[in-house]
């Protein structure tokens, strides 16, 4: 028995329908990913799911006793309250409850006082009887999954902040359906696991809307499409729904060009004047007829997004060089003993938890901060664009054509003066959308806002910070294109891991304490890197306690005994297969699907990497040694 269906439901705003009687299904153990373009409505969509929209036609029906919870795309909640209370607010039942214990508790660490004590012991009776302290629990565990301070002021913390509060909010209240509209936007990469591993085993219905394709890989057992106003369903994992759209699309296009043809057919024979009026078949004028309606009512697929990118004059071949750079805030050290070169066409991913000082470190490089120590050479010629995640540059009382143009009416792209309306429609904004204020605009649209603004400006250095949230996946995938041909220098702020992989060529990896680690390749290449540079370190303990030889005396060469010789005989053979088994193993966990697959495997293939590892160090080792024995 499903949990919530929608039956026939349509929604439109304006003259531009969203949802045409679409029907959808929902199931308890179901974790449903929910696609589609920008301004298709899918957060629309999950509105009405909520509770918060009423469809213009048809019926959403939900089982009753059934707990529903919703993480929005945008953050809307202003309170002055502390995060432990907004989280606690989750539960609406409980909630009041719990803060008031939580306060109380609170107040009595600073003041005994008799009042204090007794009302300590009723909250504590109260919640004793409705089981309050497991509540409790979920708040405490949650807030500290998130990195959550459960005493900060909601109202203090940044949009990003906000978001993982309003993201704990939601989980605490144990829902039987939990929709999340964008969930890793503004997470970090290990926030954003942990949430992958708690949506696996969560145990009621999932439906959720994501641009991040590893997360979407990893937890969808079922993808809705919404398209043009129509829901449809395709069971199984993400690129199988890919693999399968793209035929649908192919025979779609061969259908819609075969119709295209027979109406142009149509429309020449009735324009053939007396000469057709004399043949003229009633019947088939009004197939025409029909043929025209069906045409005038069919929903063409929106565009794909021009990108193009007004690239800037050659730079120098060196754009940044840091040699042993240390910067902090107070007594805090943000960047330790940094050195780096960067030079021009390097595509540089820069990762790290939230806080970690990813900002900062782009601040140094451009020279907006100067470092307490080290020093910091950049190159010459350099032309640099900033898309901040923040999209501050946006001014949201301006229009969507004011903010490209700067009040203009033209642009310049590559030398060419364009008109602003023609180079937003590459974005995909249509003409009556041009003078409409961005803070109408969805997140997607201001991000593509952004990157019109961005791209009508000559730049050798792109620095783009977090580019891809709220963009559709077509879009992420132009994008992707456009930057791995892009001939100047890439500066790439991002937790998404598939954009990564795609994109940069080189990653700085803030790794805690102000170090920052230097590796080849994406994010990928980094866990792999990684893993097994860990292999041979778990090696050497076993190398320094081995018991100490005697050299024997220069010149003199020993005669191994026959077990040693046998030894040393089958070693190439051992090592050989060892070889083979730890670049057969490494191939997999490069794979892009190998995260894909359940924990248990993930982990028995990594153990088995850094096992192997380790034993090829030893067995080296143990050949240099038997060798070192024959030679004297």
């Amino acid at each position: 028995m499903p949990l919530l269906r929608l039956d026939k439901v349509s929604l439109a705003f304006g003259h531009r329908p969203l949802l045409d009687e679409a029907d959808l299904e929902l199931r308890r153990g179901e974790r449903v990913c929910l696609v589609g373009r920008n301004g298709e409505g899918k957060s629309s969509l999950m509105r009405i799911v909520n509770g918060e929209i009423v469809p213009d036609d048809g019926s959403l029906w939900v089982r009753p006793a059934t707990r529903i919870a919703y993480l929005a795309q945008e953050v809307a909640l202003d309170s002055n309250d502390s995060v432990f209370d907004v989280v606690a607010g989750g539960v609406p039942e409980l909630g009041q409850l719990i803060c008031a214990y939580h306060h109380t508790a609170t107040a009595l660490e600073q003041a005994h006082t008799p009042a204090a004590l007794q009302r300590l012991a009723e909250l504590q009776h109260e919640l004793e009887a409705v089981d309050g302290w497991q509540l409790e629990q979920r708040v405490e565990t949650v807030l500290s999954r998130l990195g959550l301070d459960g005493e900060a002021a909601f109202q203090s913390l940044s949009g990003g902040w906000r978001r993982r509060v309003m993201l704990a909010r939601a989980l605490v209240c144990e829902p039987d359906v939990l929709l999340l509209d964008e969930p890793t936007n503004h997470l970090d990469i290990e926030a954003i696991t942990w949430l992958e591993d708690f949506m696996a085993e969560f145990s009621g219905a999932l439906l959720f809307i994501s641009h991040d394709r590893a997360f979407v890989r990893r937890l969808a057992t079922r993808i809705i499409e919404l398209d043009r106003g129509q829901l449809t369903s395709w069971p199984g994992n993400y690129d199988d729904y890919l693999r399968r759209k793209a035929e649908q699309l192919e025979v779609e296009a061969q259908h819609n060009a075969q119709f295209d043809k027979k109406l142009s057919r149509e429309e020449a024979w009735i324009r053939q004047g007396i000469k057709a009026r004399r043949t003229r078949n009633e019947g088939r004028v009004r197939a025409l007829k029909a043929l025209r309606e069906q045409r005038r009512l069919r929903r063409d697929r929106i565009g794909k997004v021009n990108l193009r990118l007004a690239e800037g004059e050659l730079s120098g071949k060196l754009v940044f060089e840091a040699e042993d750079v240390n910067f902090g805030f107070g007594e805090s050290t943000v960047i330790r003993n940094f050195s780096v070169n960067i030079l021009r066409g390097d595509r540089v991913g820069i990762i790290g938890p939230n806080g970690a000082g990813k900002s900062t470190l782009i601040k140094l490089l451009l020279g907006d901060l100067s470092p307490d120590s080290g020093r910091i050479r950049r190159g010459t010629r350099l032309q640099n664009a900033y898309f901040d995640q923040q999209r501050s540059q946006l001014n949201p009382d301006a229009s969507v054509m004011d903010n490209v143009g700067d009040g203009s009416q033209r642009v310049t792209i590559n030398g060419r003066s364009r008109h602003a309306a023609g180079y937003l429609q590459d974005f995909l904004f249509p003409a009556e959308r041009l003078q409409s204020p961005v803070s109408t605009l969805s997140g997607g649209e201001r991000n593509r806002l952004l990157l019109a603004r961005l791209f009508a400006q000559p730049a050798n250095l792109l620095i783009l910070d977090e580019p891809t949230n709220d963009l559709d996946v077509e879009t992420l995938e132009l994008l992707e294109e456009l930057l791995m041909d892009y001939q100047g220098t890439l500066l790439l702020v991002s937790h998404d891991r598939a954009f990564l992989d795609n994109v940069v060529t080189s990653t700085l990896v803030f790794e805690g304490e102000g170090r920052i680690g230097e590796y080849v390749g994406g994010y990928s290449d980094w866990l792999r890197q990684r893993k097994s540079a860990k292999a041979p370190a778990a090696a050497k303990p076993a190398r320094r306690l081995a018991p100490a030889r005697a050299e024997p005396p220069a010149g003199k060469v020993r005669k191994l005994s026959y077990k040693d010789q046998r030894e040393l005989d089958t070693l190439p053979a051992k090592i050989e297969a060892l070889e083979a088994e730890q670049a057969k193993l490494q191939a997999a966990v490069s794979d892009p699907g190998f995260y894909q697959q359940p924990g248990e495997g993930i982990a028995t293939t990594l153990a088995r990497l850094e096992t192997v590892s380790g034993e090829l160090e030893a067995c080296y080792v143990r050949w240099e040694d038997l060798e070192a024995l024959t030679t004297g």
